[in-house]
């Protein structure tokens, strides 16, 4: 008969070829302290999801509000043009945007000027 190979390890005996966990000493103290290690850290990042996440609703209540607002006032530039009069503020974005026309058709014409005036110079 073979003889079998007895290893004596941590006051266990084991032996050779045997699969599965290996018995290890079990460290309480080390134990307990790592799993309130992970406690802090888990504890710490839920701290740092949840602030993130009320900065989120906050911006977007904000935005909410801006909005709002905005719209509250075309509702009032409505009812002003409802009742034939042309609020301010219409009046100028229009007066503005007529000037940039007018400054984008310049601008073009002198580019097409000198244009036909390099095409006719031979």
């Amino acid at each position: 008969m073979p003889s079998l190979l007895l290893q004596v390890v941590g006051g266990k005996v084991k032996k050779p070829g045997k699969r599965g966990r290996k018995p290890a000493k079990i460290d309480l103290k080390a134990k307990l302290e790592r799993s309130r290690q992970s406690a802090r850290e888990c504890r710490a990042r839920k701290k740092l999801r949840y602030q993130y996440l009320e900065e989120l609703v906050s911006s977007r209540e904000r935005a909410i509000c801006a909005l709002r607002e905005e719209l509250d006032m075309y509702k009032q530039w409505c009812v002003a043009m409802d009742q034939g009069k042309i609020p301010s503020e219409i009046k100028a974005l229009l007066t503005a945007e007529e000037q940039s026309k007018s400054q984008q058709s310049t601008s073009r014409l002198g580019k097409t000027g000198k244009a036909d005036a390099a095409s006719n110079s031979w």
